[in-house]
Protein backbone atom coordinates (compact mmCIF):
# COMPACT_ATOMS: atom_id res chain seq x y z
CA UNK A 1 0.00 0.00 0.00
CA UNK A 2 1.38 3.59 -0.71
CA UNK A 3 -0.67 6.84 -0.22
CA UNK A 4 -0.43 10.52 -1.24
CA UNK A 5 -2.56 13.67 -0.32
CA UNK A 6 -4.06 15.35 -2.31
CA UNK A 7 -5.74 18.56 -0.46
CA UNK A 8 -8.12 17.01 2.14
CA UNK A 9 -7.90 13.43 0.66
CA UNK A 10 -5.48 10.68 1.27
CA UNK A 11 -5.13 8.80 -2.35
CA UNK A 12 -4.09 5.18 -1.58
CA UNK A 13 -2.80 2.90 -4.10
CA UNK A 14 -3.63 -0.62 -3.09
CA UNK A 15 -4.20 -3.11 -5.76
CA UNK A 16 -5.86 -6.03 -3.25
CA UNK A 17 -8.82 -4.05 -2.89
CA UNK A 18 -12.49 -3.29 -3.97
CA UNK A 19 -14.68 -1.74 -2.12
CA UNK A 20 -17.75 -3.93 -3.16
CA UNK A 21 -15.96 -6.98 -2.24
CA UNK A 22 -14.37 -5.94 0.99
CA UNK A 23 -17.21 -3.49 1.90
CA UNK A 24 -20.92 -5.11 0.93
CA UNK A 25 -19.24 -8.79 1.16
CA UNK A 26 -21.11 -9.26 5.07
CA UNK A 27 -18.46 -9.31 7.14
CA UNK A 28 -19.54 -5.82 8.44
CA UNK A 29 -23.05 -3.52 8.12
CA UNK A 30 -22.27 -0.35 9.05
CA UNK A 31 -21.20 1.08 5.53
CA UNK A 32 -23.94 2.26 2.36
CA UNK A 33 -23.14 2.10 -1.01
CA UNK A 34 -23.94 6.05 -1.99
CA UNK A 35 -24.31 7.56 -5.44
CA UNK A 36 -21.06 9.66 -7.22
CA UNK A 37 -19.32 10.29 -10.10
CA UNK A 38 -16.22 7.21 -8.97
CA UNK A 39 -16.72 4.03 -10.00
CA UNK A 40 -18.29 3.17 -6.26
CA UNK A 41 -18.55 5.41 -2.87
CA UNK A 42 -18.73 4.22 0.35
CA UNK A 43 -20.06 6.10 3.42
CA UNK A 44 -19.56 4.45 7.11
CA UNK A 45 -18.34 3.84 10.14
CA UNK A 46 -15.97 2.05 12.14
CA UNK A 47 -16.77 2.71 15.91
CA UNK A 48 -17.47 6.28 16.35
CA UNK A 49 -15.14 7.75 13.31
CA UNK A 50 -17.04 7.91 10.31
CA UNK A 51 -15.83 7.71 6.87
CA UNK A 52 -16.53 8.76 3.18
CA UNK A 53 -14.06 6.51 0.69
CA UNK A 54 -14.17 6.21 -3.03
CA UNK A 55 -13.00 3.32 -5.40
CA UNK A 56 -11.19 6.02 -8.25
CA UNK A 57 -10.33 3.18 -10.54
CA UNK A 58 -8.89 -0.27 -9.92
CA UNK A 59 -6.48 -0.18 -6.96
CA UNK A 60 -6.68 3.76 -6.68
CA UNK A 61 -8.84 4.80 -3.87
CA UNK A 62 -9.87 8.24 -2.14
CA UNK A 63 -10.34 8.78 1.30
CA UNK A 64 -12.65 12.07 1.78
CA UNK A 65 -11.90 14.40 3.98
CA UNK A 66 -8.88 12.43 6.25
CA UNK A 67 -6.14 14.11 7.88
CA UNK A 68 -2.57 11.94 7.64
CA UNK A 69 -3.07 11.17 10.78
CA UNK A 70 -6.45 9.80 11.44
CA UNK A 71 -5.41 7.13 8.19
CA UNK A 72 -2.28 6.58 9.86
CA UNK A 73 -3.97 5.88 13.20
CA UNK A 74 -7.03 4.17 12.01
CA UNK A 75 -8.07 3.23 8.49
CA UNK A 76 -4.53 1.40 7.98
CA UNK A 77 -5.50 -0.86 10.40
CA UNK A 78 -8.90 -1.01 9.54
CA UNK A 79 -8.46 -1.81 6.02
CA UNK A 80 -5.80 -4.53 6.65
CA UNK A 81 -2.90 -2.29 4.78
CA UNK A 82 -0.34 -3.61 6.26
CA UNK A 83 -0.88 -7.46 5.70
CA UNK A 84 0.42 -8.27 2.01
CA UNK A 85 -2.89 -10.23 0.26
CA UNK A 86 -0.45 -10.55 -2.41
CA UNK A 87 1.47 -13.25 -0.58
CA UNK A 88 -2.01 -14.41 1.24
CA UNK A 89 -3.27 -15.36 -2.71
CA UNK A 90 -0.57 -16.43 -3.83
CA UNK A 91 -0.01 -19.12 -1.09
CA UNK A 92 -3.41 -20.13 -0.86
CA UNK A 93 -3.24 -20.68 -4.89
CA UNK A 94 -1.11 -23.66 -4.76
CA UNK A 95 -4.65 -25.58 -4.41
CA UNK A 96 -6.48 -25.05 -7.15
CA UNK A 97 -10.55 -23.88 -6.15
CA UNK A 98 -8.67 -21.60 -4.21
CA UNK A 99 -6.93 -20.42 -7.17
CA UNK A 100 -10.15 -19.68 -8.98
CA UNK A 101 -11.67 -18.16 -5.71
CA UNK A 102 -8.73 -15.83 -5.47
CA UNK A 103 -9.00 -14.82 -9.11
CA UNK A 104 -12.95 -14.14 -8.93
CA UNK A 105 -12.95 -12.32 -5.79
CA UNK A 106 -9.85 -11.05 -5.39
CA UNK A 107 -10.28 -7.70 -3.82
CA UNK A 108 -11.41 -8.95 -0.65
CA UNK A 109 -9.49 -7.83 2.26
CA UNK A 110 -10.58 -8.66 6.16
CA UNK A 111 -11.41 -5.54 7.96
CA UNK A 112 -9.50 -5.49 11.52
CA UNK A 113 -13.42 -4.79 13.33
CA UNK A 114 -13.69 -4.04 17.34
CA UNK A 115 -14.90 -6.68 19.31
CA UNK A 116 -17.82 -5.43 20.99
CA UNK A 117 -19.62 -3.92 18.03
CA UNK A 118 -18.97 -7.34 16.03
CA UNK A 119 -20.31 -9.28 18.86
CA UNK A 120 -23.40 -7.65 18.69
CA UNK A 121 -23.84 -7.49 15.02
CA UNK A 122 -23.58 -11.22 14.34
CA UNK A 123 -25.80 -11.98 17.21
CA UNK A 124 -28.20 -9.59 15.10
CA UNK A 125 -27.23 -11.63 11.78
CA UNK A 126 -28.05 -14.86 12.82
CA UNK A 127 -31.34 -16.42 10.37
CA UNK A 128 -31.19 -12.70 9.20
CA UNK A 129 -30.20 -10.96 5.45
CA UNK A 130 -27.88 -8.13 4.79
CA UNK A 131 -30.09 -5.27 4.39
CA UNK A 132 -32.24 -6.36 7.72
CA UNK A 133 -29.46 -6.27 9.80
CA UNK A 134 -27.54 -3.15 8.83
CA UNK A 135 -31.19 -1.31 9.32
CA UNK A 136 -31.35 -2.93 13.02
CA UNK A 137 -27.87 -1.55 13.94
CA UNK A 138 -28.54 1.43 12.44
CA UNK A 139 -31.69 1.98 14.28
CA UNK A 140 -29.26 0.73 17.60
CA UNK A 141 -26.55 3.26 16.87
CA UNK A 142 -29.87 6.05 15.58
CA UNK A 143 -30.90 5.81 19.37
CA UNK A 144 -27.87 6.55 20.94
CA UNK A 145 -27.40 10.00 18.71
CA UNK A 146 -25.23 8.11 15.43
CA UNK A 147 -22.72 6.13 17.45
CA UNK A 148 -22.36 2.17 18.50
CA UNK A 149 -23.26 2.14 22.10
CA UNK A 150 -20.53 0.21 24.46
CA UNK A 151 -21.61 -2.61 26.79
CA UNK A 152 -22.21 -0.38 29.95
CA UNK A 153 -24.62 1.64 27.60
CA UNK A 154 -26.03 -1.17 26.47
CA UNK A 155 -26.56 -3.02 29.45
CA UNK A 156 -28.99 -0.58 30.77
CA UNK A 157 -31.37 -2.07 28.50
CA UNK A 158 -33.48 -4.93 28.42
CA UNK A 159 -35.14 -7.17 26.10
CA UNK A 160 -38.30 -5.00 25.96
CA UNK A 161 -36.43 -1.48 26.07
CA UNK A 162 -35.32 -3.03 22.96
CA UNK A 163 -38.08 -2.86 21.19
CA UNK A 164 -37.23 -0.13 18.65
CA UNK A 165 -34.35 -2.14 16.84
CA UNK A 166 -37.75 -4.76 16.25
CA UNK A 167 -35.02 -7.58 15.56
CA UNK A 168 -37.02 -9.92 17.47
CA UNK A 169 -35.46 -13.19 19.39
CA UNK A 170 -32.44 -11.73 19.45
CA UNK A 171 -33.42 -8.53 21.78
CA UNK A 172 -32.62 -11.43 24.81
CA UNK A 173 -29.29 -12.27 23.42
CA UNK A 174 -28.53 -8.94 23.09
CA UNK A 175 -29.04 -8.14 26.46
CA UNK A 176 -27.49 -11.22 28.17
CA UNK A 177 -24.12 -10.67 25.61
CA UNK A 178 -24.36 -6.99 27.31
CA UNK A 179 -24.93 -7.63 30.72
CA UNK A 180 -21.97 -10.12 30.55
CA UNK A 181 -19.77 -7.90 29.00
CA UNK A 182 -20.38 -4.94 31.23
CA UNK A 183 -20.12 -6.91 34.30
CA UNK A 184 -16.74 -8.28 33.54
CA UNK A 185 -17.48 -12.06 33.22
CA UNK A 186 -17.08 -12.12 29.56
CA UNK A 187 -13.83 -10.41 29.04
CA UNK A 188 -13.43 -10.05 25.00
CA UNK A 189 -9.94 -8.73 25.35
CA UNK A 190 -8.87 -11.76 27.08
CA UNK A 191 -10.52 -13.71 24.79
CA UNK A 192 -9.26 -12.34 22.21
CA UNK A 193 -5.34 -13.81 23.44
CA UNK A 194 -6.59 -16.85 24.36
CA UNK A 195 -6.12 -20.90 22.72
CA UNK A 196 -8.56 -20.56 19.72
CA UNK A 197 -10.41 -23.54 21.12
CA UNK A 198 -11.14 -21.82 24.82
CA UNK A 199 -11.86 -18.40 22.54
CA UNK A 200 -14.66 -20.42 21.00
CA UNK A 201 -15.88 -21.88 24.55
CA UNK A 202 -15.90 -18.52 26.43
CA UNK A 203 -17.80 -16.68 23.40
CA UNK A 204 -20.21 -19.49 23.42
CA UNK A 205 -20.98 -18.90 27.15
CA UNK A 206 -23.35 -15.53 25.79
CA UNK A 207 -26.80 -16.71 25.17
CA UNK A 208 -27.29 -17.00 21.25
CA UNK A 209 -23.91 -17.33 20.51
CA UNK A 210 -23.50 -20.87 18.96
CA UNK A 211 -20.30 -22.01 16.40
CA UNK A 212 -20.94 -19.65 13.48
CA UNK A 213 -21.50 -16.57 15.46
CA UNK A 214 -18.42 -17.65 17.67
CA UNK A 215 -16.29 -17.84 14.40
CA UNK A 216 -17.87 -14.92 13.07
CA UNK A 217 -16.29 -13.00 16.11
CA UNK A 218 -13.01 -14.60 16.37
CA UNK A 219 -12.39 -13.94 12.41
CA UNK A 220 -13.72 -10.49 12.29
CA UNK A 221 -13.48 -8.91 15.64
CA UNK A 222 -10.63 -10.44 16.79
CA UNK A 223 -8.37 -10.93 13.82
CA UNK A 224 -8.13 -14.81 14.58
CA UNK A 225 -7.54 -15.86 10.70
CA UNK A 226 -7.69 -19.20 12.04
CA UNK A 227 -11.33 -19.00 12.58
CA UNK A 228 -13.54 -20.62 9.66
CA UNK A 229 -16.99 -19.55 9.74
CA UNK A 230 -19.49 -21.98 8.23
CA UNK A 231 -22.89 -21.00 6.58
CA UNK A 232 -24.97 -22.62 3.96
CA UNK A 233 -22.64 -21.66 1.24
CA UNK A 234 -19.35 -23.14 3.20
CA UNK A 235 -20.93 -26.09 4.52
CA UNK A 236 -22.09 -26.07 0.12
CA UNK A 237 -17.96 -25.92 -0.08
CA UNK A 238 -16.39 -27.90 1.90
CA UNK A 239 -18.63 -30.59 0.85
CA UNK A 240 -18.10 -30.69 -2.78
CA UNK A 241 -14.28 -29.54 -2.81
CA UNK A 242 -12.83 -30.40 0.90
CA UNK A 243 -14.61 -33.51 1.45
CA UNK A 244 -11.15 -34.87 3.42
CA UNK A 245 -10.72 -31.73 5.16
CA UNK A 246 -9.68 -28.25 4.31
CA UNK A 247 -5.78 -27.82 3.24
CA UNK A 248 -3.27 -28.09 5.71
CA UNK A 249 -0.84 -25.36 4.81
CA UNK A 250 -4.11 -22.71 4.77
CA UNK A 251 -5.54 -23.48 7.22
CA UNK A 252 -3.74 -20.38 9.74
CA UNK A 253 -5.32 -18.31 7.24
CA UNK A 254 -8.06 -19.95 6.79
CA UNK A 255 -10.69 -17.24 7.92
CA UNK A 256 -9.47 -14.82 4.86
CA UNK A 257 -9.39 -18.49 2.62
CA UNK A 258 -13.07 -18.47 3.60
CA UNK A 259 -13.91 -15.17 2.36
CA UNK A 260 -12.74 -15.72 -1.27
CA UNK A 261 -14.76 -19.00 -1.09
CA UNK A 262 -17.70 -17.73 -0.23
CA UNK A 263 -18.01 -15.20 -2.79
CA UNK A 264 -16.85 -17.78 -5.62
CA UNK A 265 -19.46 -19.68 -4.82
CA UNK A 266 -22.05 -17.43 -3.87
CA UNK A 267 -22.07 -16.03 -7.12
CA UNK A 268 -21.21 -18.84 -9.55
CA UNK A 269 -23.66 -21.56 -8.04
Amino acid sequence: MDYSIRGNDIIVSEPNLSLDETLDCGQAFRWQKIASDYECTYEGNFLNSSLKVSQERKGIFVFHNTSEADFLDKWVDYFDFNTDYSEIKRRLSEDATLSKACGFAGGIRLLRQDSWECLISFIISQNNNIPRIKGIIARLCEHYGGRFPDAEELSAENADSLSYLRSGFRAKYIEDAAAQTASGEIDLSAIRRMPIEDARTALKAIKGVGPKVAECVLLFGMYRTEAFPLDVWMKRVMEQYYPSGFPDFAKDIGGIAQQYLFHYIRCNS
